[in-house]
């Protein structure tokens, strides 16, 4: 609705995982680099945490992207799938097709096979799993069987699991210890810093087609970055209601009251919790005030009645 009147092309903060988005922060650099790295290496396991909306999906997708014709890919959305579903949908994935009735059995040969002949082939094979946390345990120990599928000196496929900081303690239970110990490469993605926020926001409305920026005031990254806790997801939501409020009003600029509006629009479970303890103490200091002046008041008169 607002993009052709800011000069965008197209939405610049659609909350979807769009890889042509991916602000690479340090951080999120060092994460593309490290599962780049894991992959070229055939390091076997690798696993990627962090918050909800810290841009995992994204950044797998970009990933993915990046992949040539020497690597075969496989994405995995939906995790909640049993051991045998899980392994049917990596054979669909990778377009292993299956002649029958499937068993375990079967879609472990016939993964196998098309693994041999890719590694015969001179090509790679990459499994990625996202919101890994909701996998169950009989699941993660399948996945771990697939490990298994090696040749003396290379792993033929690598498998990215990606989830929320649950991942961590789940693989940390002394059942997935197998698994745990096989993984290689680590990563934990953190909200994004004050500075990066500004530049996040800048990235993509430079890539929406902006030709200029100066939309938001430097006041409003501020709030945005400490409202947002510097979450992605957070940080778009955000983003997308100020500018559609100040299109109603017909404003060019956001500064940090069209932020709050926004903020108020979308609900207060933006607010960080900075804010909520502020508030707290606030309204716990205004109660104390005014029972200190009840108290006052009623010390004097009780003084005047002896008088």
């Amino acid at each position: 609705m607002y993009e052709t009147y800011f000069g965008f092309k197209e939405n610049p903060f659609t909350l979807s995982p769009d890889p042509r988005y991916l602000y690479l922060s340090p951080q999120h650099r060092e994460a593309l680099n490290c599962l780049i790295y894991g992959i070229g290496e055939k390091k076997g396991f690798m696993v990627v945490t962090g918050g909800i909306g810290t841009g995992k999906t994204t950044l797998c997708r970009a990933l993915l992207a990046g992949l040539d014709g020497s690597t075969a890919s496989a994405l995995i959305f939906n995790p909640d799938l049993s051991d045998i579903e899980l392994l049917k949908t990596i054979n669909q994935e990778f377009g292993i097709r299956m002649v029958g009735r499937g068993t375990k059995k079967r879609y472990l040969d016939g993964l196998n096979a098309f693994l041999m002949r890719n590694f015969a082939a001179g090509k790679n094979a990459v499994l990625m799993i996202d919101e890994a946390q909701n996998l169950s345990r009989s699941v993660l120990e399948q996945i771990r069987m697939l490990s298994n599928l090696e040749t003396v000196r290379e792993k033929l496929i690598q498998i990215i699991l990606l989830g929320q900081p649950e991942l961590r303690q789940l693989l940390a239970l002394p059942s997935l210890r197998q698994l745990n110990e096989r993984i290689t490469v680590r990563y934990e993605l953190k909200p994004l810093v004050r500075e990066d926020v500004r530049r996040y926001i800048e990235h993509r409305m430079v890539m929406a087609g902006a030709e200029t920026n100066g939309v938001f005031t430097v006041g409003s990254y501020a709030l945005i970055s400490g409202l947002s806790r510097g979450i992605p997801r957070r940080i778009n939501a955000i983003c997308d209601r100020a500018l559609l409020i100040a299109y109603g009003r017909d404003l060019k600029t956001i500064d940090r009251r069209i932020v709050r509006a926004a903020v108020k629009d979308i609900g207060p479970g933006y607010l960080t919790e900075t804010d909520v303890r502020r508030r707290t103490i606030l309204i716990l200091l205004m109660v104390l005030v005014a029972a200190a002046l009840i108290l006052v008041a009623g010390y004097d008169g009780f003084v005047k009645l002896l008088d």
